[in-house]
Formats: C-alpha cells, structure tokens, sequence
C-alpha cells in the first residue's frame, strides 16, 4: 500500500476518470438529461454509462483489439499501431531516464531526436551499401547525431554550470529550425523540388517489417525493447552506471568518494542524447520513411511523461511507453467513432504528469500509508 508502484497505477485511473467527467460533461445526451435530474435521476446516469462506455470501449478497441473487425487479422492491427507507436516514445524515455537518474533533467529529447533523423537521413541517401549494413550505419549515425547535440548541454553544465533546462529547451528550437533550413537543399530534397520533404528512403536502410505489409510493426520495437535492457545493465551493472546513480542521488559526497562529476554529466547527456537520437530512426527509417519538419511530432515531449511516469526506470518507461502508444492509437478510433476531440487523450496525458509531480497528493486522495522510508524519518525526528 505504500509502494511507488501503486502510486502510480493510481495517477493512471484517476487520469482517466478525470478525463471520463469531461467526456461526459460535453455529451449532449448528458447535458440534456441533467437539465431534469431531479426529477429522473436514471436517465442522467444512464446517458453517462453510455458515454462513458463508447468512448472508453472505442479507446480500447483501437489501442488493443477491434472486435468489430470481420477477421482476426484485422482485429489485432490496432494493437501493432499502439507497439509502432510507442518506439519512439520508449527509445526517447530510456534516454531521458538515464539523465534523470543522473541528475540531469535532460529535455531536449526533441532536438536530439531530431538530430538523430537528420543525421540518419543523410546517410540513408548517400551512402551506398548492402542491406542490413546500410541500416546499422544509418542507425548509429542518428545515434552520434543526438549524442553530440546532447554533448553541448553536458560540457556547459560541467564546464560553466549552465542549466541543463534552459539550454536544452534552446537546442530544441535551434533543431526545429535547422530542419526546416536544411530541407531546402537538394542534399535532402532532391535536384527541382522545392517540397519540404526529402528524398525516399531507400529500402536497404529501412527496419524490416515485422508481421508482413499488412502492418507496420517493424524492428525499431525489438530495438527499442535492447535498448531497455542496456539502459538496465549500464545503470545496475556497470560502473558508469553506478557512478550516473551516485552523483544523481548526491554529486557533493559522489565529488567527496573521487567520482569527477563534471565527466558524468558529459557522459550521462552523450548517452541520454544518443537513445534520443536513436527515436529519430522511428519515423525516418520506418513508419514515414522521409525527413520533414515535423519528424519528430511530439515525440521528444511526450517522452518526458513517459520517463517521469515509468519512474525513470527501464521496465517502467517500456511500460509507459507502451501506455503511450496505446493512448495514441486509441484516441484515433475514439475520435471518429465517437465524435470526441482526441485532446481528451492530452488531458489523461497531462493529469498523469501532474499526479506523478505530486505523490503526497496522490496518498492523500487514496488515504495511502507514506512510505516506510518516510515513517522512518519521522520515527526517527520525534
């Protein structure tokens, strides 16, 4: 009961009962019954039921699987749409967490993902190599891509103690704006055009395809699901990792025990940035298989919630992340089906960040015991 797991589960359901008061509140059928409440109660709370019910049922039928659909094949789409989507925002997550856990609020996801498409894009289109080979260089050249634009924040905080927040938030407008310059070059666009789009991306530098044409789950998601278990290893088993974990927890004694926090700081943003950049990949080298300037959609911000949700841990952001996605998916269906503004998903969105920024309230709502740290600390005052 005192558990941060619990916790969150319950930011979740009350995220999406929150959101259930606003879909209900903006139903007409609802509005409508309310006017003669008092009078008959029951067709109040049955026009809730029923809105509450399509809407959450056209939610689930497009993030997981659409019992509507003729064949099973067809059923289960939706779920490979919330796995395709959740690539980006798991890749990015991971690299957030990593800087998080090191004390770093790291936001500069989007420009690092975008960095990381840019970069991938390039060597997609002009160098030339086998299959296979041509998709490992594409990939790890995104991965350098969002590392070195990472690498600027890092040497300023370890260098001039720059807040990592301010320049971060600056690079992302720079990347925003240096996508939209290069798209202007036939480097990207192609010799005549003059669409902000670039070239096709040739097929031996695309992730496979994982379950046929039908569907456009691809091998980002196995990436994605490596790219976890690195994370966990570099921050449980390795000695970088401890070092990321102790000077996040407390860079004075890490300084005091001989860890050069100023290297960690470098370190950790070359790494957070590099998954980051890695997430580029996703649209570039499988879903949209162009760069435009809104590759990265909002991807890099949305990761932020997922690592802040998942605790900045690897299992708990590959599950966020795949919350996400879902919620992506989902609100899609929900909106056509149902007439509901998909914003409704940005609202579960940004009710989860605030109850996740806000523990205590979350415990106080559910009258859940503090945590036993907490009651230790306390026990130990009085």
């Amino acid at each position: 009961m005192s558990s941060t797991t619990l916790v969150t589960v319950l930011a979740v359901l009350t995220a999406f009962l929150v959101s259930g008061v606003l879909i209900a509140a903006v139903d007409k059928d609802v509005q409508t019954t309310a006017g003669y409440l008092l009078a008959r109660p029951s067709d109040f709370f049955a026009a809730v039921w029923d809105s509450l019910s399509s809407a959450y049922s056209a939610l689930a039928r497009g993030a997981l699987f659409d019992w509507n659909k003729a064949t099973f094949a067809q059923g289960i789409r939706p779920l490979t749409e919330s796995l395709t989507n959740a690539v980006p925002l798991i890749l990015a997550g991971l690299g957030l967490a990593v800087g998080f856990r090191s004390g770093l609020f790291n936001i500069g996801a989007q420009g690092q993902l975008i960095l990381g498409a840019i970069f991938a894009t390039w060597v997609a289109l002009h160098v030339q190599l086998p299959y296979g080979l041509h998709l490992l260089l594409a990939a790890a050249t995104a991965v350098v891509g969002g590392a070195l634009w990472a690498a600027i924040a890092g040497v300023l905080k370890a260098r001039t103690g720059a807040n990592e927040v301010i320049v971060t938030i600056m690079l992302n407008s720079i990347a925003g704006f240096l996508v939209l310059y290069l798209l202007k070059f036939e480097t990207f666009i192609g010799a005549g055009n003059t669409n902000p789009k670039s070239l096709p991306v040739p097929a031996t530098a695309q992730y496979p395809l994982l379950a046929g044409s039908s569907y456009r789950i691809h091998v980002g998601f196995l990436v994605a699901i490596v790219a976890a278990i690195f994370v966990w290893w570099l921050l449980e088993r390795s000695t970088w990792g401890f070092e990321f974990r102790a000077t996040g927890l407390n860079p004075h004694a890490a300084r005091t025990a001989g860890i050069s926090v100023e290297r960690v700081t470098v370190l950790a943003m070359l790494v957070s940035g590099g998954l980051a950049g890695l997430a580029g990949t996703a649209p570039v080298l499988a879903t949209e298989k162009v760069l435009t300037n809104g590759v990265a959609g909002s991807f890099g911000f949305d990761a932020i919630t997922v690592a802040l949700l998942g605790r900045s841990r690897p299992l708990g952001t590959v599950l966020a992340g795949l919350l996400f996605g879902a919620l992506r998916a989902g609100g899609v269906l929900m909106q056509t089906s149902t007439r509901i503004p998909i914003d409704i998903v940005l609202v579960v969105q940004s009710v989860i960040v605030l109850l996740i920024a806000a523990p205590p309230l979350v415990r106080a709502i559910f009258r859940l015991p503090a945590p036993v740290a907490s009651r230790r600390r306390k026990e130990v005052a009085a």
